[in-house]
């Protein structure tokens, strides 16, 4: 059966713009930035520790799984901030939302006390909203 993840997609806006956010605002690193010949671009992002573990960060684009209407609607559901892009942890959700704003991050909801520790909502800058947490002992893995 299935033994991991390796990849998973995070739609955005605009890739380049996406790419600056994640690597130079949340510290992730540029994995693969290659122009395929029908125009698309393969880009993925990771944290050091997850080297295993790659963020696609993809346009909606026509072409390839979408036509035009397809596209046009995953860009609008972008624009409304309805997709979710997952979950970060952090060591100290606190310091790191204070770190996270003065690099002007957007934060929906700021750190608060959760039963499974402590959460902040956050969006970048193609809308996606992520739940930044410093998770209790008790929920973290290994």
């Amino acid at each position: 059966m299935i033994s991991r993840v390796s990849h998973a997609t995070i739609w955005v806006q605009d890739q380049e713009e996406a790419r600056k956010f994640y690597t130079d605002v949340l510290g992730f690193e540029t994995r693969f930035d290659v122009k395929m010949e029908n125009g698309f671009r393969w880009l993925t992002v990771g944290l050091k520790a997850q080297p295993d573990f790659q963020v696609i960060l993809m346009e909606p684009k026509v072409g390839g799984k979408f036509d035009a209407q397809s596209a046009q609607m995953l860009r609008t559901l972008l624009k409304n901030g309805i997709l979710g892009g997952g979950v970060l942890h952090t060591q100290n959700c606190r310091a790191t939302y204070e770190e996270l704003k003065r690099r002007g991050v957007e934060f929906i909801e700021p750190p608060e006390d959760k039963f499974y520790g402590v959460e902040a909502l956050l969006r970048d800058n193609s809308g996606n909203w992520f739940s930044m947490t410093e998770p209790k002992a008790m929920y973290e893995k290994p």
